[in-house]
């Protein structure tokens, strides 16, 4: 079993790491393997609408996108942690992640999703919602903990000193790799939910 955690900050070693270490540590505890990958540094634009991802099964933009991609489609899990910046999630990750999301096609559903933000004090409970939308659209379980997912912490270094900080992020580890195997034991035993043939909609016809 496998999570795929996504560094969203653009400091390679800073305190959104410092949260995603503590939980990939967790993870090693309880037997799930992990890939972190950071590409809160890249040149990542907006997707376009174009939306020739229907056709091909890939973003028009070749880049980070589409070589993450097949790793989220293997990964059981998938683990997002951005820092906070005027109450919303670093705008590269979101780039990242509207295209990530919108030029997969394979299915998502009961891959477990968890957010992590990270912050010197507000703004943590907007961008934590932020992150939970890309779950929900597609059918991905939400880990919990013991507390919103988050972290405190300015100046780099500083999320180590935050310890309540650090054991939510334990506690989620723990929470999402109990979820991940139960989540394979049930689609051993009973297999997933049927799904109804989707009903597209639209307010204006």
């Amino acid at each position: 079993m496998k999570v795929l955690m996504i560094n969203g900050s653009p400091h390679t070693k800073g305190n959104t790491y410092i949260a995603l270490h503590e939980v990939e540590k967790q993870f090693a505890k309880n037997g799930i393997k992990t890939e972190m990958i950071h590409i809160g540094n890249k040149d990542i634009r907006g997707c376009i609408a174009c939306r020739s991802c229907a056709t091909t099964g890939r973003c028009v933009f070749d880049d980070a996108v589409n070589e993450i991609a097949p790793k989220f489609e293997e990964a059981d899990g998938l683990v997002v942690g951005t820092p906070v910046y005027y109450a919303s999630a670093n705008a590269t990750l979101i780039a990242f992640l509207t295209r990530l999301f919108f030029s997969t096609s394979f299915d998502k559903t009961m891959k477990v999703g968890a957010g992590i933000t990270v912050a010197r004090r507000g703004g943590l409970s907007s961008t934590f919602d932020e992150l939970n939308k890309f779950f929900t659209i597609s059918g991905m379980p939400i880990a919990s903990s013991q507390y919103w997912n988050s972290v405190h912490g300015r100046e780099q270094g500083e999320a180590v000193q935050d310890a309540e900080g650090l054991q939510t992020m334990r506690t989620l580890a723990d929470n999402m790799s109990f979820l991940i195997k139960s989540i394979a034991l049930g689609k051993k035993e009973y297999g997933f939910p049927e799904k109804e043939q989707f009903i597209h909609t639209n307010f204006i016809r």
